[in-house]
């Protein structure tokens, strides 16, 4: 496959250095070098991606395992990721291939077309951008969602798990495209993101408003890390943000963290935080708040906010009921979210 030229960038100085600006970190890449996604190269004054077309990591997933439980539920959808992140999270579970550069790996190509293909063939209705960040092999989703959205017969939906660290005018283009997301909004701590992530918190709340502003289905995950970002303080920081910028009806997902990467030294979280986390959002007014990585049936359905009946009984990944009929629960209450 033919080295694709990357979006967003341009020449800066008399070196052939270039400036890529899809994300906030705006690197300056001088010639031969690679920006700190790894993923995206200037060869000889012009920016290359180096992972178009090479998906490192491909499954079919229920969309519960995103989580997007607001979002076509029961249904599978064909998931895949490249080499790389634009962030340096400490916790990172997927650092083996998020934090690795890609000649790293051999790696077969596949074109787009091939891609919705293949989700096509496994008759999946949904195309999950996910695994790493999609973020980094933006021009890839880009195309593979243009060919998914015009299918005739079979117009699939296009959905992103990312860590929201995206500027705003490529972003905006992805909007024209992507049906869903769901975003790890990490903490709400600025110290956080700069500590733990090399990175920042505002693009990231940006990235969220902007979304929900685009009509695109957003969900929420907050991955809680003992010792880190656990207070009951930040977490009803977080919980007051998201009522205030981007309202009541978007799920949030309180999930647990285990030991992993350069964060393998810490414990577990605590079941019982998360739980409490998910009954203070509840109290604060947050109408679908779950719990996730823990065994918790009543932290993983879905309620009625009016009835408090359980519309979605899930066990795990798997639906065992869904009452949700046009969208409405049986007392007539709507459910937000993504039904048909």
């Amino acid at each position: 496959m033919v080295d694709k030229t990357a979006l967003f960038w341009k020449k800066v100085g008399k070196e052939k250095a270039v400036q890529c600006q899809l994300c906030p970190h705006y690197c300056i890449i001088g010639n031969g070098e690679a920006g700190k996604c790894r993923a995206r190269q200037n060869v000889n004054g012009k920016l290359i991606s180096l992972v178009y077309g090479k998906p490192v990591s491909v499954a079919i997933d229920p969309i519960e395992k995103k989580p997007l439980y607001h979002f076509l539920p029961g249904e599978k959808t064909f998931s895949f990721g490249t080499v790389g992140c634009n962030l340096k999270c400490l916790n990172c579970q997927n650092a083996g291939i998020s934090q690795a550069s890609p000649e790293n790996f051999k790696i077969k190509a596949i074109n787009p077309t091939e891609i919705v293909k293949e989700a096509l063939k496994n008759k999946t209705k949904i195309i999950s951008y996910t695994y790493t960040e999609p973020t980094v092999f933006y021009e890839y989703v880009l195309d593979i969602s243009k060919i998914a959205k015009n299918q005739k017969k079979d117009g699939m939906k296009n959905v992103i798990v990312s860590n929201g660290f995206i500027n705003e005018k490529p972003l905006k283009e992805w909007c024209k495209i992507i049906d869903g997301a769901n975003i790890d909004l990490k903490s709400i701590s600025e110290d956080f993101y700069e500590r733990i992530c090399e990175g920042k918190l505002n693009p990231v709340l940006e990235t969220i408003k902007t979304l929900r502003k685009k009509k695109i289905w957003v969900e929420i995950t907050n991955l809680v890390i003992p010792g880190v970002n656990d207070s009951l303080y930040d977490i009803r920081k977080l919980i007051s943000w998201v009522i205030e910028n981007i309202g009541v009806d978007v799920p949030l997902h309180f999930s647990a963290f285990y030991p992993c990467y350069k964060m393998d030294y810490k414990q577990p979280t605590d079941p019982e935080l998360l739980k409490k986390a998910r009954k203070i959002a509840m109290e604060q007014g947050l109408r679908y708040v779950y719990t996730g990585n823990i065994l918790d049936d009543e932290g993983n359905n879905t309620y009625c906010p009016r009835c408090k009946k359980a519309v979605i009984i899930r066990h795990g990944f798997e639906i065992i009921s869904n009452k949700i009929k046009d969208g409405k629960c049986s007392c007539g209450e709507k459910i937000a979210g993504v039904w048909e």
